[in-house]
């Protein structure tokens, strides 16, 4: 579209504004048809439910909203609109993909006796140090600091293929970046959810860092992307500057909002809960456990370590049982 002969943006040309964009809509189709295929072949057998379907399919309708709504025609004019644009594609969009666990959906789509195999390369070392956290991290952090502080955006107003590239970037690094973090696939990434909620905190440093630099600067940053603005536009330095504070407002924001809610995820689930810090509070209950049953006398010290002792079957419920009434001897 023609930068120039955009009309002003107000909420009738916000709303009004639509192109069909179907270099988006239909590998979108595809990929949601192929998604609905799988969930399908899983029958009665998937995991997912109904809500985390509604969330991959909602996740894909937003991404073709973005580009073919104002969103995504007033990006090139307006700097402000083409943070919102970075955020909606690199946050909001990827929630609801991971959310809709298509990695299950893969496995699941598959029979019963091919899925150990599919396990595996989901498990495969190419595909962990793809998920890995470290990778996500690095990767998110890379392209908010590279798109916005370097000479990206200039190049990227030059070249339609490069916008389009960089609008695929922002939901890959995004999904990277959140699916060890709020996912729960079939991979080898499981950290604890501490350290998820941890690596939220950590993602709030390039928004922040990107936010404050555009928000306090004082020179135009994209001479060659802001020529284009049409004559209504903000001048390009109040431009940047509320692009920059919706970065940190909005990026800082919606991190918080994830953890907010990966936090109530986890009180609201004893499972989740038994994982807070992964392996550490499973670690001190079994030795309690097994410090209580060699303190009563029901084993012989060498049947009492954690690596012999069965802490979670009968013998652990007898010897917890013993210990209860030896204490009520005690305090008679």
């Amino acid at each position: 579209m023609d930068m120039a002969g955009l009309p002003p943006l107000g909420w009738p040309e916000f709303f009004g504004t639509w192109s069909l964009q179907p270099g988006w809509l239909i590998p979108l189709l595809l990929l949601g048809l192929a998604y609905l295929y799988g969930h399908r072949r899983a029958d009665t057998t998937t995991t997912v439910g109904a809500w985390r379907v509604a969330c991959f399919l909602g996740g894909l309708a937003l991404t073709w909203v973005c580009v073919a709504s104002a969103i995504g025609a007033y990006a090139m004019a307006l700097t402000w609109m083409h943070m919102v644009l970075h955020l909606m594609l690199i946050m909001v969009v990827p929630v609801l993909l991971v959310l809709g666990h298509p990695l299950t959906v893969l496995l699941e789509s598959f029979p019963e006796e091919r899925r150990p195999a599919v396990r595996r390369v989901l498990r495969s070392w190419p595909v962990t140090l793809l998920l890995n956290p470290i990778t996500g991290t690095l990767v998110y952090s890379v392209v908010i600091i590279g798109t916005h502080l370097t000479g990206f955006m200039d190049e990227m107003a030059m070249s339609p293929a490069l916008m389009t590239g960089e609008q695929v970037l922002y939901i890959v690094a995004g999904y990277l970046f959140l699916v060890p973090i709020i996912g729960e696939e079939p991979i080898r990434s499981d950290p604890p959810y501490l350290t998820r909620i941890s690596l939220l905190v950590l993602g709030m440093v390039p928004d922040t860092i990107v936010g404050i630099v555009m928000l306090q600067t004082n020179q135009n940053l994209y001479p060659m992307y802001t020529s284009m603005r049409p004559d209504w536009a903000l001048d390009p330095v109040r431009d940047i500057q509320t692009a920059g504070a919706l970065m940190w407002a909005g990026g800082d924001g919606g991190m918080m909002f994830i953890a907010v809610g990966l936090v109530i995820a986890v009180v609201v689930s004893e499972k989740r809960r038994a994982r807070m810090l992964g392996g550490f509070l499973e670690g001190v209950r079994r030795q309690t456990l097994v410090d209580h049953v060699a303190d009563s006398g029901a084993a012989a010290p060498e049947a009492t370590s954690g690596a012999e002792f069965d802490t979670d079957g009968d013998e652990a419920l007898a010897a917890y049982n013993r210990m209860l009434a030896r204490l009520n001897e005690q305090e008679k």
